[in-house]
């Protein structure tokens, strides 16, 4: 699952930049895609790049979340075969085959729901009550909600479906799936690391983070942005206590450091929601146009995903729990690729700010997925099966 996300994160980001490349200077002459091309990256990064490390990382760990038999390769399979196949028919589809990108979104939501019928399974075997899983869960069947609407708009062209499908996926899939697996596994990974560390993940915490969260998917969804600012203030205070209460006091390896690190992008991304829409209700003006955004999807999503899969795919091949330079260069390139993203909003020619940013991505992801790939590829390194 891993491996087919490492391969989507190169393929949906390298057609965006070429895209984006073309769309500045015309280097190609390229063809419009059949749907808008900002919309289908959105889409792609969402459903497609991100959810194949979701559902790896959760098949995985529900299991031993809930003290149940671990899954086998039958139950991967399935998942992985759809995600992968649908990225792939969907990005051909962009290319001038409209029919698919149909079958990209549909090969996706049979991944998606395989993947989310086992998931549910699993929970209804739960002995207790795995409130992580459950907010995962959660997070999961909002994300089947947004693509059944994007599979709505593709055959209604009604836009409406299309906006709803992408502010579904920021803050009731994506979202809500990184903040539970922080809050349940950060502060783990700093006791196994830190001496003296004491974990704090209150489960009120992720109670209010729903709340907060949903609050500001529905004024989203009703086009409220000037009145957003009264979930984002809080919600960024929230997520900042966190991060206060737990970042390590002591002396951490940068494996540990990192993933504190890029959770420090989600209050900033939450402040400049909060700044841009009081501008909008005072001055009426939509200042910052998708700074917010992307400080959220590269800051955070792309900060906490190099540092979370390094993690996991270092300790899951019996390799020493280490950041290693391959990991270290993809995450601090993504740091001024995320700055570099938000800068272009305010900055003239943001079209060419934009294209470097979508270039610094590659660069910062290509010698990590090639690492991490060989790593799938090959047996583990401690001799154990795998």
């Amino acid at each position: 699952m891993f491996f087919v996300g490492a391969l989507n994160v190169l393929a949906a980001m390298a057609w965006w930049a070429l895209w984006l490349i073309d769309a500045r200077w015309n280097t190609f002459g390229f063809a419009p895609p059949p749907v808008h091309a900002g919309w289908m990256h959105a889409f792609a990064m969402q459903y497609q790049v991100l959810p194949p490390f979701i559902f790896g990382f959760l098949l995985t760990v529900f299991p031993r979340w809930m003290s149940l038999k671990e899954l086998s390769r039958r139950h991967y399979l399935p998942v992985g075969a759809g995600l992968l196949s649908g990225q792939l028919a969907f990005l051909t589809g962009l290319a001038g085959f409209p029919t698919l990108i149909h079958a990209g979104v549909i090969a996706t939501l049979i991944g998606w729901s395989t993947a989310l019928a086992i998931l549910l399974h699993l929970l209804w075997q739960d002995r207790g009550r795995t409130w992580h899983g459950v907010s995962c869960v959660l997070a999961l069947t909002l994300g089947l909600a947004g693509l059944v609407l994007f599979a709505f708009y593709l055959y209604s062209g009604d836009a409406r479906l299309l906006l709803a499908s992408i502010k579904i996926g920021s803050f009731g899939l994506l979202l809500p799936i990184y903040v539970t697996v922080a809050h349940r596994m950060f502060p783990f990974f700093a006791g196994n690391l830190c001496v003296g560390y004491v974990a704090w993940r209150p489960l009120w915490f992720l109670a209010a983070f729903w709340v907060l969260t949903l609050a500001h998917l529905m004024l989203e969804l009703l086009h409220a942005y000037a009145w957003l600012w009264l979930a984002d203030l809080p919600f960024a205070a929230l997520c900042s206590l966190w991060l206060w209460r737990t970042w390590p006091r002591r002396a951490a390896p940068a494996l540990l450091q990192v993933l504190f690190v890029g959770y420090a992008w989600l209050p900033l991304a939450l402040l400049l929601y909060t700044a841009q829409s009081i501008g909008l209700l005072v001055g009426g003006h939509f200042v910052l146009g998708r700074a917010p955004a992307h400080a959220l999807f590269i800051g955070f999503f792309g900060s906490v995903l190099v540092a979370m899969v390094t993690r996991v795919t270092q300790g899951h091949s019996g390799r020493a729990l280490e950041l290693g330079g391959v990991a270290a260069f993809a995450f601090v390139l993504i740091q001024l690729t995320a700055a570099l993203r938000v800068i272009a909003e305010v900055v003239p020619d943001g079209p060419f700010w934009q294209a470097l940013a979508a270039a610094g991505w590659l660069i910062a992801f290509l010698p990590w997925v090639v690492r991490s790939a060989w790593i799938y590829l090959t047996p583990r390194a401690d001799g154990r099966p795998g």
